[in-house]
């Protein structure tokens, strides 16, 4: 900062310089051409004297050459006569310089990045202070605004001095909750490098970039995963994600094949069983392998055909004709009647609760005209009789009743 100011100001003292200097030889170039052609037409005439009198043209030239250095005498101007002009000339250019200093302050607080680095400055002042809260577990959690300045604070410490392992670690996990993916893998892979065989980083790392929406990172993260789960077979953590990765790649078979071993692997009364059959019947949903699905038919009465509302929601909810939660639920946007469509697992609404594990439904259609998932008065909608199911069913729904 010093430096940029010092260059700045030489190089304004110099432009100044530059139009103060023009402005007095503009002056002097004058006097100094006029005295020059004076000097020569005077030695011209000298020469043309020494020949005329040679010649006998002339009897005496001494007196003309007493005339011709009065007439060159008088020609010179008065040093008065400048000094006015020289002065001036200069102090009608110092407007001028004053313009180019102060458009040049102009342009470089306006441009130069000045309130940028006033911001910066003021983040390495706070760093230590956020550092401290976000390592105090009494402290007052930070925001992710004081986390993004917290992260700038540490990435600037970091490059003026290369920290440990703690630090690249901690900048790599604020990047992963920021969702700032070339922060967090730079601040892994730099980890990665200190601790190799860190198994924690690994995964932290592998997460990065499963998350990441360029492929490239996708198959990265696969190839880190796999290469992880043959040395820790049984990793739940590992296995989870490497289940995640395959289905974000549509690798679905594959991810079908890892969460089924993760059930293997997890307590029976682990929470987590419930969330994993039910990705691996989303799973075998989006690869066409659902074995059991409800199919639906929705036609209009003749009285709501001609009151559809403009922007209205239909809203499909399958019950077990027992408990008011529905097993699955499917929401459209309105369109054209009759309307074909299918429910399975993955549109169950707990995952507890799958379409598949039920042996009885009933389908509720119903438009809401505002869009709310809450019936409103005056919302039509259609239902179903309790039907056995036996995970191949068709039913047809008429919607022709309001709701009161």
């Amino acid at each position: 900062m010093t430096l940029f100011w010092i260059v700045l100001t030489a190089l304004l003292a110099a432009a100044l310089l530059l139009f103060l200097a023009a402005g007095w030889r503009s002056d002097r170039s004058a006097a100094l051409d006029r005295d020059a052609l004076n000097k020569v037409f005077y030695q011209q005439r000298l020469a043309e004297l020494e020949q005329d009198e040679a010649q006998g043209v002339i009897d005496a030239r001494q007196p003309i050459v007493q005339e011709l250095q009065q007439t060159l005498l008088s020609d010179i101007p008065a040093a008065s006569d400048d000094a006015p002009a020289r002065p001036l000339s200069r102090w009608v250019l110092l407007p001028g310089a004053l313009l180019l200093v102060l458009v040049s302050l102009g342009c470089y607080l306006k441009t130069g990045g000045l309130p940028g680095l006033i911001a910066w400055k003021q983040v390495e002042n706070e760093y230590p202070a956020l550092r401290a809260r976000l390592l105090d577990p009494q402290a007052k959690p930070l925001t992710l605004e004081e986390l993004a300045r917290l992260g700038l604070g540490l990435r600037t410490s970091l490059q003026q001095h290369d920290g440990g392992l703690h630090d690249w670690l901690m900048l790599g996990r604020i990047g992963m909750v920021l969702n700032n993916r070339d922060t967090a893998i730079q601040a892994f892979q730099r980890a990665l490098q200190l601790a190799p065989n860190n198994s924690e980083i690994k995964l932290n790392y592998a997460e990065v970039l499963t998350r990441s929406s360029d492929a490239q990172d996708n198959r990265e993260a696969q190839a880190l995963l796999d290469a992880m789960l043959k040395q820790e077979p049984d990793n739940v953590r590992i296995l989870s994600l490497s289940a995640f990765n395959a289905f974000e790649q549509q690798q679905y078979e594959k991810a079908i094949g890892v969460w089924q071993t993760m059930l293997t692997l997890l307590p029976p009364n682990d929470a987590r069983i419930a969330q994993v059959r039910r990705d691996i019947e989303q799973a075998k949903a989006s690869a066409g392998l659902q074995t059991s699905q409800l199919t639906l038919n929705v036609t209009l009465g003749s009285k709501v055909e001609k009151m559809l509302p403009q922007g209205g929601v239909l809203y499909i909810s399958v019950s077990d004709g027992v408990s008011p939660v529905p097993v699955a639920v499917k929401r459209l946007p309105l369109s054209h009647f009759p309307l074909s469509l299918t429910l399975d697992d993955s549109n169950a609404m707990m995952p507890e609760r799958l379409l598949s594990a039920q042996h009885q439904v009933k389908v509720r259609v119903r438009i809401a005209r505002d869009g709310s998932a809450a019936p409103q008065t005056g919302d039509w909608f259609g239902e179903s009789a309790l039907t056995p199911f036996d995970g191949h069913q068709h039913l047809t729904v008429e919607i022709n009743q309001q709701q009161p």
